[in-house]
């Protein structure tokens, strides 16, 4: 969805995914509405094929001046019991070594453009906890810190740096939910309603527009104000 969005606001995009077909697929839908899109293959988490993404996006669209942080792994509850240090780095991988290869590989075109965004897809659960989630939140924790610490330094190139925290927006993958859930929920969120993948895509279009350019290290959360605690 934020690929649709980025595509829909005038970028070219690439998508990428280790599933070749469903990179292709989205890429296509994308080109059939009449934007320009292409797919890619690489491991969000290994360094030189995230290199070789950007490389091929330059030479295909373009010089590469938005770059969106989105990558994530299998996820489930670990309790302290269980935690282990590789579970950790599992986690820390998607959330701070990708992004990291992203920053590494696009920043340079950007300092030769002079204008740059670079937006991490945080998470809210950093803020408001939950058992069996330490390793995750960590994680992201660890993401709002290279975001922070990036915009710092990468200011001074016309180069902003954001972070985009969703709420808890229930997909297909999150199967049927609970009515007693729902309304447990809902209670606590002043909007009345679940959140939409187009919610955090919308987000993360204002960051990428000329409309954020003097927004830069903050954490934008989109969780129609869901009460913490």
């Amino acid at each position: 969805m934020i690929a649709r969005r980025l595509a829909a606001d005038g970028w070219p995009v690439v998508v990428n995914d280790l599933r070749a077909e469903a990179a292709q697929r989205v890429a296509e839908s994308i080109g059939a509405d009449g934007s320009r899109a292409i797919a890619a293959v690489a491991d969000a988490t290994d360094v030189e094929g995230v290199a070789a993404m950007v490389t091929q996006a330059s030479s295909e669209l373009g010089p590469v001046l938005v770059s969106v942080a989105n990558a994530s792994g299998p996820q489930g509850e670990v309790g302290v019991d269980d935690l282990s240090w590789d579970y950790l780095v599992r986690h820390l991988r998607f959330f701070a070594k990708s992004p990291l290869a992203l920053m590494r590989a696009a920043v340079p075109g950007m300092r030769d453009a002079g204008w740059g965004r670079l937006v991490h897809i945080g998470s809210d659960l950093f803020d408001r906890g939950d058992e069996g989630w330490s390793a995750y939140m960590a994680a992201k924790g660890a993401m709002l810190g290279l975001t922070r610490g990036w915009a710092m330094e990468l200011g001074r190139d016309g180069i902003t740096v954001n972070l985009v925290a969703p709420g808890w927006i229930p997909v297909a993958r999150h199967g049927e939910i609970d009515p007693a859930v729902e309304e447990w929920w809902l209670g606590r969120q002043p909007v009345k309603r679940w959140g939409r993948p187009e919610d955090v895509a919308g987000a993360v279009s204002y960051l990428c527009s000329d409309d954020a350019s003097f927004v830069t290290g903050q954490k934008l959360v989109v969780n129609g104000g869901y009460h913490f605690g």
